[in-house]
């Protein structure tokens, strides 16, 4: 049997009284890309970070390739790139990917690094300053320093954020790799179109539930944007 590169049962989080997430369930195969949208308060970036290991669930299960969220193996098949870059301005972009690499004790590290260079189309950049970066080339190396470790999935929170439309298609085009090489994706994003070009299935939320789910091939931006904007704007 073909275990799920990510699986929820009846996933809870609450912060007191506060219910961030109620009951969701979500099964995702690998190499699978999922967008998780939302208007600001609607839960949506609480199941990354439950994802990640960065929280813990208050009811409900959650797996990450069999191991359950959390635990150490479960870890190591997770990359993240958070909302913020978080590079070390004062490391060249060699420098913080060999950083993260002796992290994560990846063997025979330099080679591992010269390879995501030319994967993420930083070679040419490698001995600069991660400081002096455009935004645009600082989230590429963000990326490239969540996949060092070879992870099965990949955890993006707003990853479009901040960047110009040359920028975000070229983002595109590196997740769309990514998809193809059998990573499986999962970003939380305002960007609709960007979840469009990226995603294969697109949930979203509302008051810690799943409002509308989208899947196929290519996502209607068009559909999703309605969607998007009905969890935005509820009926009274």
């Amino acid at each position: 049997m073909t275990v799920p590169a990510i699986a929820a049962r009846n996933l809870e989080k609450r912060f007191g009284p506060a219910a961030a997430l109620r009951g969701l369930d979500l099964e995702l195969p690998a190499g699978a890309s999922l967008a998780i949208l939302g208007p600001n308060g609607a839960g949506k970036t609480t199941p990354l970070r439950l994802m990640a290991g960065l929280a813990r669930p208050s009811a409900g299960s959650l797996w990450i390739a069999g191991h359950r969220a959390g635990s150490p193996k479960a870890r190591a098949r997770v990359g993240w790139v958070g909302h913020a870059t978080c590079l070390y301005d004062a490391l060249t972009a060699r420098e913080n990917l060999l950083f993260a690499a002796r992290l994560h004790r990846v063997p025979h590290a330099a080679s591992r690094v010269d390879a995501l260079l030319a994967e993420s189309d930083l070679a040419h950049v490698a001995n600069r300053l991660a400081g002096t970066f455009s935004h645009g080339l600082a989230q590429r190396l963000s990326i490239a320093r969540g996949l060092v470790h070879d992870p099965q999935v990949l955890l993006l929170d707003e990853p479009f954020t901040g960047l110009d439309r040359r920028a975000a298609e070229g983002l595109a085009e590196r997740l769309g790799a990514l998809r193809r090489g059998r990573k499986t994706l999962v970003l939380v994003t305002h960007d609709v179109q960007g979840a469009a070009q990226v995603a294969d299935t697109a949930i979203v939320m509302a008051d810690g539930r799943i409002a509308r789910s989208l899947s196929g091939a290519k996502l209607d931006a068009a559909e999703l944007e309605r969607a998007y904007l009905a969890a935005s704007d509820p009926a009274p």
